[in-house]
């Protein structure tokens, strides 16, 4: 089964050193999600032109976000999930806490239903943005398997994870688990021709 990876940044975007770069480089059929403005992040224009993005795919998107690109994930519309066949959320921004940035606070209330696809939280015991306990939550309520990380920070170029092998792994156990989800198309019986009841 082929997937479309699609690649959800944060706020301000990743930069050259981050491994979303590096798999976006290197994953077949990778595309990043190009929103307008990265510096002021609009909820609506962000998960509208994620939206777009997985409307455009030729095949069931696999989503590879960070950070506040987790927080557009959940916020997606009901009906368009059924075209999401999996997705990676590496260190959600909890937008909610105290003292967080007013661009990022405007994503509020962060959503709390069940995605309805395969997904893996990645937390790290010490990011700045969000505490575990609270990704720990967020995996719990959208039905996310959760994976922590000792001492990873942001899980971002600062990080100093380079490609993020582990990641990958995290990646492709997450692709073959989402081969199962997809229904392949019940096959057409050709009507049968001249038919005469006796």
């Amino acid at each position: 089964m082929r997937f479309q990876p699609i690649i959800v940044p944060g706020w301000k975007n990743s930069g050259p050193g981050h491994w979303q770069t590096l798999w976006e480089q290197t994953l077949p059929h990778a595309v990043r999600v190009p929103q307008q403005d990265w510096e002021h992040p609009d909820p609506h224009a962000w998960i509208s032109t994620l939206a777009s993005t997985i409307e455009a795919a030729r095949w069931p998107a696999l989503l590879i976000a960070h950070s506040l690109g987790c927080i557009a994930v959940a916020a997606l519309p009901v009906p368009l999930r059924s075209k999401v066949a999996g997705a990676l959320l590496v260190a959600p921004a909890d937008i909610e806490r105290p003292g967080a940035h007013p661009d990022l606070a405007r994503f509020a209330p962060i959503p709390r239903r069940p995605l309805g696809f395969q997904s893996v939280v990645v937390a790290s015991d010490n990011d700045p943005c969000c505490q575990l306990a609270r990704a720990r939550e967020f995996a719990e309520d959208w039905g996310s398997r959760l994976v922590v990380l000792e001492g990873a920070g942001h899980i971002n170029a600062d990080s100093g994870l380079d490609a993020w092998p582990q990641g990958q792994k995290l990646y492709g156990a997450l692709r073959r688990r989402a081969v199962w989800r997809i229904v392949p198309p019940a096959r057409r019986i050709a009507p049968v021709a001249d038919y005469a009841p006796m």
